[in-house]
């Protein structure tokens, strides 16, 4: 049996880790990691899925919702929800921890093995633990374009992996979760990752960067352009980049490089992390990123304190503001590469280097539960954790991450991960936790990351713009777990669309995400020799992956074959073509 403790974590940073914290007492106990009421054995079992799936009966939402009887779906704790909804004065606070490429495998309390997530475990435990929750998309730039904003990525042109010198995706006055709650009140705040863009096409680095986070509803943003293997490696305060020197200005360019700066492509020798692919550009803290750049020295991160910096941020917001209602939207660059955790977590994991940054991510959220409790608003605070796309392994550098995976299954059973169309790509982990509001519980509801703007405007009552979050849905009382009944259906994007109910999948690969999709590109047949190439470096990117075969059209009965086996296209044509015209109507109609 696997036996999480909270008493074993390392305290790293000088931070005293609490041995069992008030907010973990209904949560992680010493005699193992409990699954859906029971203590997970991993001799007994390898899934990485509740055994239940969701069903496919019919859903009764649409049908409450045309008569006006919603409040018949408040059978669970019907007082709590009047509470958190109703009460005046009450408005809860609000923290959204969205984590990276972590997959529906990578927490012990998803099932995962030799991973130590206790603080995440106690927050599933003590909360709400979603099993059919979505990213919008299977890669970082378009789920959180989704998220913020409430609107399918896919519906617009290059909402796609970005350049660290990319414009923003999202235009000033554009609805977002900050901009609304903002206008109902809240202090809001981003701390981590950003990578949707800064700017309007042209951005100095040693001036105002802006349009930025602060344009889209933020009254302060402490962050990173894009990611930590991208360049500018700097932090950035509002508009400017953090203890820049204006006499070293930083130059940037992702076409050719600029400065006489070494990279990993011509001094491989000064690299303290080797490449798989890729990365091959400037170095910097001995790290060879994307892209290249010069100048900015005294600015430059150091890798290994990234989650330090970022979490002595989230709480500093936290207790600045514990005296009015806020949002913090916490972005975490754990677990995306390169893998440099610090000191105190590196090679403390049975899984390697990555599973070593999954466990200081977890130290990072004890942190911010921590600060809540210790600054008095726990109990009046929703807490969301979720991840913004599916996992990989090998993403670029040499790390021994395949290596030293082991058993460790980072998607569960889930076929596919980030990049992938499959399952494992935008099921996400997705936990809700609200002390005395939340019953401990699991939720099989359908959901996608993208409702939470309209959710969480219901929960505080106010109103969103007319023209504003176009595919977000009311389902905040399925984040209360006061409903079991979420979305009907859903679509899911990486190189192709998939639309999804609760039952049915079909992946149909002749729709693009996009405006103006530009048509499927028809490789020649590859030779044995790449053929094998191409497999090789799919299992570096998700080791373990079965090399099922792909079709035009594949469907799949997500109940009956969680793990998208056995593609049933041919035996239910009427599903496929129903599935199809519906996805063609939600493009057309430009809203769900």
């Amino acid at each position: 049996m696997v036996v999480v403790r909270s008493d074993v974590v390392t305290r790293p940073f000088g931070m005293t880790v609490l041995d069992g914290p008030e907010y973990l007492r209904d949560g992680v106990e010493d005699g193992g990691v409990m699954v859906d009421g029971q203590v997970l054995d991993h001799a007994k079992t390898e899934r990485g899925v509740p055994e239940t799936m969701p069903n496919s009966g019919s859903s009764r939402r649409e049908f409450l919702r045309g008569l006006g009887l919603a409040v018949s779906a408040l059978a669970i704790a019907p007082e709590k929800l009047a509470v958190a909804m109703d009460a005046p004065g009450r408005k809860p606070n609000i923290v959204i921890i969205l984590s990276d490429d972590v997959g529906y495998g990578d927490l012990t309390c998803y099932g995962g093995i030799h991973v130590n997530t206790p603080h995440i475990d106690g927050l599933a435990k003590s909360g709400l633990r979603l099993t059919n929750a979505h990213s919008d998309a299977a890669t970082c730039t378009p789920s959180r374009y989704a998220m913020l904003t409430g609107n399918y990525a896919w519906r617009h042109d290059g909402v796609q992996i970005l350049p660290g010198d990319a414009k923003s995706l999202i235009e000033p006055g554009q609805t977002t979760i900050a901009s609304v709650l903002k206008s109902a009140g809240y202090a809001t705040g981003l701390v981590g990752k950003w990578h949707i863009g800064l700017g309007d096409g042209s951005i100095d680095w040693n001036g105002d960067i802006k349009p930025g986070p602060c344009e889209l509803g933020f009254d302060d943003a402490f962050f990173f352009a894009a990611t930590a293997d991208r360049v500018p490696t700097v932090y950035i305060h509002d508009h400017r980049v953090v203890n820049l020197d204006p006499k070293d200005p930083i130059r940037v360019s992702y076409e050719t490089k600029i400065g006489t700066e070494p990279t990993g492509r011509e001094d491989p020798e000064l690299l303290k992390m080797k490449l798989s692919e890729g990365h091959d550009g400037t170095i910097v803290d001995g790290i060879s990123r994307i892209g290249y750049m010069t100048g900015g020295k005294s600015a430059l991160w150091k890798d290994e304190t990234i989650a330090q910096t970022f979490t002595n941020k989230a709480c500093e917001f936290i207790e600045e503001h514990k005296d009015e209602p806020f949002l913090l939207y916490f972005t975490p660059s754990d677990i995306h590469v390169p893998h440099a955790p610090a000191d105190q977590f590196a090679g403390r994991s049975q899984c390697g280097i990555r599973c070593d940054t999954i466990t200081q991510l977890d130290w990072c959220v004890g942190r911010v539960m921590e600060t809540l409790q210790n600054s008095g608003v726990a109990d009046n605070t929703l807490v969301i954790f979720t991840s913004d796309n599916g996992p990989v392994v090998n993403d670029g550098y040499d790390d021994n991450s395949v290596e030293l995976l082991g058993t460790h299954k980072p998607a569960g059973i889930l076929r596919g991960g980030k990049y992938s169309i499959y399952e494992g790509g935008t099921r996400m982990p997705f936990i809700t936790h609200w002390r005395g509001h939340i019953e401990p519980g699991v939720s099989e509801a359908l959901i996608s990351q993208v409702d939470l703007l309209r959710s969480l405007a219901s929960l505080v009552h106010q109103p969103v713009p007319t023209d504003g979050a176009p595919d977000s849905l009311d389902e905040s009382r399925v984040l209360l777990g006061t409903s079991k009944n979420g979305r009907e259906m859903l679509v899911e994007e990486a190189d192709v669309l998939a639309i999804r109910t609760i039952r049915w999948k079909l992946i149909d690969r002749s729709q693009r995400p996009g405006a103006h999709p530009s048509p499927m590109f028809k490789p020649k047949p590859l030779t044995p020799q790449q053929e094998a190439r191409h497999r090789a470096i799919e299992q570096l990117f998700m080791p373990g992956e079965i090399d099922y075969p792909t079709a035009p059209l594949e469907l799949y009965d997500l109940i009956d074959d969680p793990s998208e086996t056995k593609n049933v296209a041919e035996l239910h044509p009427e599903i496929v073509e129903r599935l199809r015209q519906k996805l063609a109507e939600l493009r057309t109609q430009g809203h769900s």
